[in-house]
């Protein structure tokens, strides 16, 4: 594709007619000469979140780019309205590979309950992979904004350790599991459909969470750091208690990296008083949770006393390492 922006006419066929304007908060779906956005939130709290997608492969790249985001906004205990999203192409981009980025755009927006709005569209020699980076604005009451994590609260968390690194690495690095079963590996690709928290953090702000932090780098193990942290508070965790699936442990012991350590959007993890109650909830609406710790006053250990290190970078990034190489 020619260097810049799209023309108007390719800008419409393979990207804005495929976005739809279903929430109320918004003026219209976005459209040609329109360089902002309005939204009406008629009072509430707007929350905003930004984040950049770089390691996913195209075919992946729209899905992630929504939940990502939005699950930011719901890690807060906001409504995710609406996104702006920039799209940066490489030269050797097609108009083939641009619809079907807008068509996953579209699909997990439509999922997540959100329009996209606006954002920008560019071919660049400034990038060697298609990146996106993309702006959630959500809503939330102002007596709703969660209180911060307690010294004493259960962590619960949700779904699964490793969720969205197991995914990407069934799906784009196919060629280094030849020892895992392909049913394993089918069942792994499947895990797209899990990428969102905002259900669950619809329940969990109806029974009671203090504090919510989505699973995002770093894995489980890091967001539990995040998410004490975030109270200035430390944590214990019980690493047996941590949920992790077959196709998980089969795809990162091939590939040699710590699925607690392994990028798990979809996943969440919320501070709450009564975790069993919590998890319950969670588990009769069909969201898998468990209750995989507790918050303390300060320190970061395993329940059987080994320390919890800060963390590093996503395991996810050691498949490109030499040492790691198979």
């Amino acid at each position: 594709m020619k260097i810049g922006k799209l023309d108007n006419d390719t800008l419409e066929r393979l990207i804005l007619d495929r976005f739809h304007h279903t929430r109320s908060e918004s003026f219209g779906a976005p459209r040609i000469g329109m360089d902002c956005a309005m939204l009406d939130f008629s009072g509430d709290l707007i929350v905003t979140s930004c984040d950049p997608i770089t390691s996913a492969d195209a075919r992946h790249i729209g899905a992630l780019s929504v939940h990502v985001n939005c699950n930011d906004a719901a890690a807060s205990g906001a409504e995710p309205v609406a996104l702006l999203v920039t799209l940066l192409l490489p030269p050797d981009a097609t108009e083939d590979t641009v619809a079907m980025i807008a068509e996953d755009l579209e699909d997990a927006a439509e999922r997540a309950g959100v329009d996209i709005i606006g954002g920008h569209t560019e071919v660049t020699d400034a990038v060697t992979r298609v990146t996106t980076c993309t702006t959630v604005l959500a809503r939330t009451p102002k007596a709703r904004m969660l209180c911060g994590a307690k010294a004493g609260d259960a962590i619960v968390m949700t779904k699964w350790a490793g969720l969205e690194g197991t995914m990407l690495i069934a799906c784009d690095h196919a060629d280094r599991l030849q020892a895992v079963p392909h049913a394993l590996i089918a069942q792994a690709k499947a895990l797209n459909q899990h990428l969102s928290v905002v259900p669950e953090s619809r329940i969990a702000m109806q029974h009671g969470a203090h504090a919510m932090h989505d699973v995002t780098e770093g894995g489980v193990l890091g967001a539990v750091w995040e998410l004490a942290a975030q109270s200035q508070l430390g944590a214990v965790v019980d690493r047996d208690a941590i949920p992790v699936l077959p196709e998980t442990k089969a795809i990162t012991d091939a590939v040699n990296i710590d699925p607690y350590r392994l990028m798990a959007s979809g996943s969440m993890l919320i501070a709450c008083e009564h975790g069993d109650k919590m998890a319950a909830a969670l588990n009769e609406a069909g969201i898998p949770a468990a209750v995989i710790g507790r918050i303390t006053e300060n320190g970061f250990c395993f329940s059987d006393g080994s320390p919890l290190d800060s963390p590093g970078p996503d395991e996810l990034y050691r498949l490109f390492s030499p040492e790691n190489e198979k």
